[in-house]
């Protein structure tokens, strides 16, 4: 009697193949921050002080929380490079509600933040699936409009911590049990995240999306959806981390959230999410920015020129992208072969 070889699951087989590397990538980046960590402590034992601990979280917190949104986005083979400005224009306005009255809640703060960020991701979201624009396209542009908006609105004038509330500022400073009150949010924000693209389907779209945009529209997932929502709560996570930098600092200026686009985008394809979208986690891309944040933070311990940190996070981001490259070249070539062998088997 002959034995009936049944197919393997080739999808189930892809994805957990996916799932064990994108683990052991962030195991990687763990292991890397405690070398950077105990590196630093061994020349700056002040570095391993609570404090310094807690400047970490709160360094990172901001990036990381950005990290989210553009995970999200980058999922779907798009970039969201808006998101340095929108965090700066969030900030102001937030300031200047807290300037012109005095006696606002400082949860309506955070919901201003919020709600100008979700707008301008909309309006991002909007443009790249509805009038087919290239994101990256889309979203450059939008950040000179913005910056163009916030200098006109801020017209050289400057948000001091004199209008700022104290009980908003304490969000930046503040602490549970040790933990910074920062990076309790991010960490909630992480989690509801990953909760997400786990268990819910329209976040399981964003990765169908990116890794073959052609099947994703023969399954009949609405890309375009999913697209726009992606960009939503990129642009409402870049808002929120305006309301963050303004309690953080205590003051904005045009200035403000200048370059993070780029840490933000560094970050994330540091933290394990593929540039060219299909796969990642926004905890990767979380441990992403708290790296780079480590990094920057034991150069200047250990009286080290901060030009490194450039360097350092340029080098990172290459080696990520070729990683990432001989991945799926490998995977590829596997899953051709598997093909192979279920031919020649369904042959004899």
């Amino acid at each position: 009697m002959t034995a009936t070889l049944s197919p393997p699951r080739q999808g189930h087989t892809r994805f957990a193949r996916a799932g064990f590397l994108m683990r052991v990538r962030e195991l990687g980046i763990v292991l890397a921050i405690v070398l950077v960590f105990v590196a630093a402590t061994s020349v700056n034992p002040a570095f391993a002080r609570l404090d310094s601990v807690q400047q970490l979280l709160i360094g990172a917190s901001i990036i990381a929380l950005m990290g989210v949104g553009e995970t999200m986005v980058i999922l779907t083979r798009n970039y969201d490079l808006s998101i340095g400005s929108i965090l700066g224009l969030s900030a102001y306005v937030i300031g200047m509600t807290f300037r012109a009255h005095p006696g606002t809640p400082i949860v309506l703060g955070f919901l201003i933040g919020i709600a100008l960020g979700a707008a301008i991701g909309a309006i991002n979201g909007w443009i790249t699936t509805a009038l087919r624009v290239p994101s990256l396209v889309v979203t450059l542009a939008m950040l000179y409009v913005i910056r163009g908006v916030d200098g006109v609105i801020v017209n050289g004038s400057i948000i001091g911590s004199d209008v700022v509330p104290r009980s908003f500022q304490a969000v930046g400073f503040a602490t549970l049990f040790g933990i910074p009150w920062m990076a309790i949010i991010v960490v909630v924000v992480v989690a509801v995240a990953a909760y997400s693209l786990r268990s819910f389907r329209w976040a399981r779209d964003l990765y169908a999306i990116g890794s073959s945009p052609e099947a994703a529209d023969l399954a009949g997932i609405p890309a375009g959806r999913r697209v726009f929502t992606a960009f939503v709560v990129s642009g409402a996570l870049a808002g929120l981390a305006g309301a963050l930098f303004l309690a953080l600092y205590a003051q904005i200026d045009v200035n403000g959230g200048t370059g993070y686009e780029f840490l933000v985008i560094a970050a994330v394809v540091v933290g394990g999410v593929a540039i060219f979208g299909g796969s990642g986690t926004v905890a990767g891309a979380a441990l992403g920015a708290f790296l780079l944040n480590t990094i920057n933070q034991a150069l200047v311990a250990t009286r080290i020129s901060a030009f490194w940190n450039q360097a350092i996070a340029g080098a990172l981001l290459l080696a990520a992208i070729a990683f990432d490259q001989w991945l799926k070249s490998r995977m590829t070539t596997k899953l051709q072969l598997e093909k192979g062998a279920l031919r020649e088997q369904s042959s004899d």
